[in-house]
């Protein structure tokens, strides 16, 4: 049951790290150090494929969380 469990987390954990990375910051390097004129540069409404990843990227982090605690109560 445990190595089934460990497998599901190495995968979840592999989509994870790419959803993560597929998501792009909008400010940018410059917008990070001040270099943005605009005050509301890191704040925007998601939409579209931009809120189905941050959903999915949520979703995968807390599934992540339960099976390594499912994991440690089961060793």
């Amino acid at each position: 049951m445990t190595t089934i469990l460990s497998v599901i987390q190495i995968v979840v954990s592999i989509v994870l790290i790419i959803a993560i990375l597929l998501q792009s910051s909008s400010a940018g390097l410059g917008g990070a150090f001040g270099g943005s004129d605009n005050v509301d540069a890191g704040y925007h409404t998601r939409r579209g494929f931009e809120k189905v990843l941050f959903n999915g990227t949520i979703v995968l982090g807390i599934t992540f969380a339960v099976l390594s605690l499912v994991i440690f109560l089961l060793n």
